[in-house]
C-alpha cells in the first residue's frame, strides 16, 4: 500500500492541477507519478477555467503512461460530452477534447466509481457527488466500497437514466433522496438522506468522498454553512477546502474546492496513507 490521493473538481484551471500534484511529488518536468502514489480524479474537469484542453491533456498523458496510477471519474461536466447534454454551458469544449473524453469513456478509462482501501482494512466510496441512501437501497444495499463501486460502474449499460439521475440541481424542484452519483446534491439530498436513514435505524457500511458540490459555502474566508440542519455534523478543514459531515455511522467527504473563472490560492487534494484503489 501507498498513498491516494483524491482531487477535487478542478474545471479548467491546469496551473492549479499540475502544482497539486508536483506538491505530490510528480515529476515537475514530466508530470510522471511518484511509484507509492495512486490519483482518484473526481470528475468536473472541464469548464468554468481557463485551459480545459489543458487539464484533458495532462490527465491523458497519465492515463496513457501510468493507467494503474490514475483513476477518472466521470462528472456532471464530462456528461454533457459523453452522454446526452443534459444542461446549457456557454463554454463548448474543442473537437478533439471532446474526442478524448469520450473515448475515455467508452474503453472505461473513465468511470463512475471508484474504492479506497485502508490499512485497517476500512473503506471509502468515491463518486462524483456521492451515492445517495436511496441508490443504495436500489442497489440492494451493498455492504462494501468495492461493491458499491461494482454496482454503480455497471449503470452506464444496465441502468443509464438511473446513473444520470438529476436531483434539485438540474432544474430545481424538491430534493431527490436517490439521485444519482453524478448529480445528488451535497447537502439536500447526499446527507440529508443519510441522515434519514440514520433516524430509521440504517447504517452506511463504508465513508465517502465526493466534489461536485458542498454543504458550505466559503466567502472570504469564512465558512457559511447553507445547511443548518446539518451544522452539528460538519467538520470544516478550511485550508485545504474538505468538508466531512458525519452522518448513518460514517463521513461524507466534500473534496470540490469551489473553483470558478479563478482558482483558489490555498486548497490540496485529500490523502490517504497506507491504501490502494482497490475498485
Amino acid at each position: 500500500m501507498g498513498r491516494v490521493a483524491v482531487i477535487g473538481d478542478v474545471g479548467g484551471h491546469s496551473a492549479q492541477l499540475r502544482a497539486a500534484l508536483v506538491a505530490l511529488g510528480a515529476d515537475p518536468r514530466s508530470g510522471r507519478l511518484p511509484a507509492d502514489l495512486q490519483v482518484v480524479q473526481v470528475g468536473d474537469l472541464v469548464h468554468r477555467g481557463p485551459d480545459s484542453a489543458g487539464v484533458v491533456a495532462l490527465v491523458d498523458r497519465a492515463l496513457t503512461d501510468q493507467p494503474d496510477q490514475w483513476h477518472q471519474l466521470v462528472g456532471n461536466h464530462e456528461g454533457q460530452y459523453v452522454d446526452t447534454p443534459a444542461f446549457d454551458w456557454p463554454e463548448v469544449l474543442p473537437g478533439d477534447v471532446q474526442d478524448t473524453l469520450r473515448r475515455w469513456w467508452h474503453t472505461g478509462r473513465m468511470r463512475t466509481a471508484a474504492a479506497i482501501t485502508e490499512s485497517d482494512g476500512g473503506q471509502v466510496l468515491v463518486t462524483h457527488a456521492g451515492l445517495t441512501a436511496g441508490l443504495h437501497r436500489r442497489l440492494g444495499r451493498p455492504p462494501t466500497g468495492d461493491e458499491a463501486a461494482a454496482a454503480l460502474n455497471a449503470l452506464r449499460h444496465d441502468d443509464p437514466g438511473t446513473l444520470w439521475r438529476a436531483g434539485t440541481m438540474l432544474g430545481g424542484g424538491a430534493p431527490d433522496h436517490s439521485a444519482g452519483p453524478v448529480w445528488a446534491e451535497a447537502g439536500a439530498e447526499l446527507a440529508a438522506s443519510w441522515v434519514a436513514d440514520e433516524a430509521r435505524g440504517a447504517r452506511m457500511p463504508f465513508s465517502q468522498v465526493h466534489g461536485h458540490s458542498s454543504v458550505v459555502v466559503f466567502d472570504r474566508g469564512e465558512p457559511l454553512l447553507c445547511a443548518p440542519e446539518l451544522r452539528d455534523r460538519v467538520r470544516l478543514q478550511q485550508a485545504d477546502r474538505h468538508v466531512a459531515v458525519s452522518a448513518a455511522g460514517g463521513l461524507l467527504i466534500g473534496v470540490d474546492p469551489g473553483f470558478g473563472k479563478r482558482a483558489h490560492r490555498r486548497w490540496a487534494p485529500l490523502v490517504f496513507s497506507g491504501a490502494a484503489v482497490t475498485a
